[in-house]
């Protein structure tokens, strides 16, 4: 125990500045301490830390600060860690798996392994029971009864067969159904069934009784919202072709639910209450991203909000409690990261001013601090950029903004620069904070400039819905608009510009040199789309035509009634032969969302055309950069490659 602690120090105290700028084996490293997350009653908090070259899994004491449990971490991607009670947490986590014989697809596989750190015992959920389907679908609450400790979880359910060893065998009409798992001993048992042909959620309350049922049915768009288990009649039902409405999770109070709304002009925050229906709308004039429960009651308490002071709470106290704890943290951006029941602990991250990245644990009452740890500890004060938003108008008059980071004790004019649109498009943007990517361009030398072109989220409905049929369109214009708005201010050299993007990034890299033309001097295309056609028509292979999923990317390209050809004629394929500016593609071959088969089109219209293209296939990556090695390969290319194009 003594050999974690004292990695766990180096880790927290390490601020290193020295190294090669731009070094890829540093910006490109997994964070050194990630997902965190503090026990309900404040007694535990634990966290994935790379300790001794490994990356493992500590549970710390609040009280003491000493280690009561640390294990290397299974070798699959990490997405979270949750606690369910002071003894029971769970560890999520993904790989890329061929899901040809049940799914038609290779697909992003979820699992949970269920850790019970009394008895010293854990397991992965459904895999040891035959009637269910080795992988999570979903999860749904946790609950404390007569003493035994509950997680649920959806499950596809499998049918019995005397063909298969097993003696089960999966049923492809069947959708998941909810499992309640014991976190002492990984028992399962079957808690609610899907009643109709329809994707399911459920709320499962802390009393370990299901809530409420949302249905989506994905052929015509209905969308209904029942209480309990989903036998009664309805509260709510709508039409929602692309899936805009979901459940979040309790609200305020027992009895009631909430429901986040984007079917309508404005976003809605809507507290339903079981019994009645009756819909109350909730922080109207916020930014909502992301909700605050509390973690024993599991009622809504808060919210994550764009604005400062980056969060609010209904409680006048708890509210005050947050704005007084912010006045630690001068001027750095700070997110509320996980909480204890009545916010009487927290763990905040900071960043920014210097900081690259710091997890604290804050005493609410008295405001007392404490380091848990450096997100990258290599990368010290002295190496990162300040950032700052930006605001311009797109051609249109269209209000913009985006993010803009400069190279660290460097000069702040006619500089060479980086654009960097951020995936999606339609609803994620990028804010104030540290981003590795965009700084390991900054400690090269480059301005990056990262524009929230409209469609991006966090500045309302209308802003957001204004981005669709725009996808080769106004979202291009409002991008290179951004550059303008630099080279206008003098800050960079509108001959020294190169596009670097992943997903719809990747695709806005790409049409960049070829739908516009005479702005880049390169391109890097990250797991981006070049035919948007074929994509279509690899989307509808897997899901469907007639699904949410399809209807959404018809409606976010314009393809809508006769408006057909459209995905050609914004398409970088097309217009490969007018390519201005080499390319390089970089793309992962497990990648599940965007086919590398797009990176390949597009290599192949481009050397067709006598264009200058490379391409680096990542083995074992997927479209979310998750793994070290790949995220460092990335890195190194790219950084090269722009270096090279565009030199400092």
């Amino acid at each position: 125990m003594r050999n974690v602690i004292a990695a766990i120090t180096i880790a927290v105290t390490c601020a290193l500045s020295q190294g090669a700028f731009a070094d890829p084996n540093i910006y490109g490293k997994l964070p050194g301490l990630d997902s965190i997350d503090l026990s309900p009653q404040g007694t535990r908090y634990a966290f994935v830390a790379e300790i001794g070259g490994q990356r493992r899994l500590v549970i710390m004491d609040a009280k003491a600060d000493k280690p009561v449990f640390t294990s290397v971490v299974p070798p699959a991607k990490i997405r979270g860690l949750r606690w369910a009670s002071e003894n029971h947490m769970f560890l999520e986590i993904s790989d890329t798996q061929n899901m040809q014989a049940m799914f038609g697809a290779t697909l992003e596989i979820w699992n949970v392994l269920w850790i019970n750190v009394k008895d010293k015992k854990a397991g992965f959920v459904f895999n040891d029971d035959p009637s269910v389907a080795d992988a999570v679908f979903g999860t749904f609450g946790t609950s404390q009864v007569k003493g035994k400790t509950y997680a649920y979880f959806g499950g596809i359910p499998l049918r019995r067969s005397t063909a298969s060893r097993a003696g089960y065998d999966w049923d492809p009409s069947m959708d998941r159904d909810l499992f309640r798992v014991d976190l002492d001993d990984g028992d399962v048992r079957s808690e609610a069934r899907s009643m109709e042909d329809g994707n399911h959620d459920w709320i499962v309350g802390p009393d370990g009784k299901v809530a409420a049922t949302a249905v989506f049915f994905t052929k015509d768009g209905t969308w209904r919202l029942h209480a309990g288990e989903g036998k009664n009649k309805p509260l709510r039902e709508l039409k929602t072709p692309t899936g805009e409405i979901g459940l979040s999770g309790l609200g305020r109070t027992s009895g009631t639910a909430l429901v986040v709304d984007h079917t309508g002009e404005e976003d809605q925050l809507q507290e339903v209450n079981l019994t009645t229906g009756e819909q109350t709308l909730l922080l109207e004039k916020h930014g909502v991203e992301g909700m605050i429960f509390d973690p024993v009651t599991r009622l809504l308490i808060g919210a994550q909000i764009g604005e400062n002071p980056g969060a609010v709470f209904f409680d006048q106290a708890l509210d005050a409690r947050w704005r007084s704890m912010q006045k630690t943290f001068p001027g750095l951006n700070l997110r509320l990261i996980s909480w204890d029941t009545g916010l009487r602990t927290a763990i905040v991250r900071s960043d920014g001013l210097r900081d690259s990245g710091t997890f604290w644990k804050v005493d609410m009452s008295t405001g007392v601090t404490k380091v848990l740890g450096k997100a990258y500890p290599a990368i010290g004060p002295t190496r990162v950029g300040p950032t700052q938003m930006v605001k311009y108008k797109a051609q249109d008059g269209l209000d913009m903004e985006g993010v803009l980071t400069l190279p660290a004790n460097s000069q702040t004019k006619n500089l060479p620069v980086v654009i960097m649109p951020h995936g999606g498009p339609i609803g994620p943007f990028d804010g104030i904070g540290f981003n590795w990517w965009a700084q390991a361009y900054a400690d090269a030398g480059y301005a990056v400039f990262q524009p929230n072109y409209r469609g991006s989220g966090g500045y309302g409905a209308s802003f957001r819905d204004a981005g669709y049929g725009e996808w080769g369109g106004k979202m291009l214009s409002d991008i290179s608009d951004g550059l303008k708005t630099l080279v206008d201010a003098g800050t960079v050299d509108p001959k020294r510009a190169c596009i670097v993007g992943a997903s719809y990034g990747g695709y806005a890299a790409l049409a960049g040199v070829t739908v516009q033309q005479g702005l880049y001097k390169c391109a890097v295309s990250v797991s981006g789309i070049s035919d948007v056609s074929s994509f279509y028509s690899w989307i509808v292979n897997n899901v469907g035509r007639q699904t949410a999923i399809s209807r959404f990317f018809r409606t976010a390209v314009g393809a809508v009634g006769r408006n057909q050809n459209v995905m050609t004629e914004i398409s970088p394929v097309t217009f490969a032969k007018r390519a201005d500016a080499p390319v390089l593609l970089i793309h992962g071959e497990d990648d599940t969302v965007v086919p590398i088969a797009q990176s390949g089109i597009m290599e192949g219209a481009l050397e067709s055309a006598g264009k200058p293209v490379e391409f680096i296939r990542m083995k074992g990556e997927d479209h979310w950069l998750s793994t070290e090695a790949t995220r460092i390969e990335m890195l190194t290319h790219a950084l090269a490659f722009v270096k090279k194009h565009n030199p400092v």
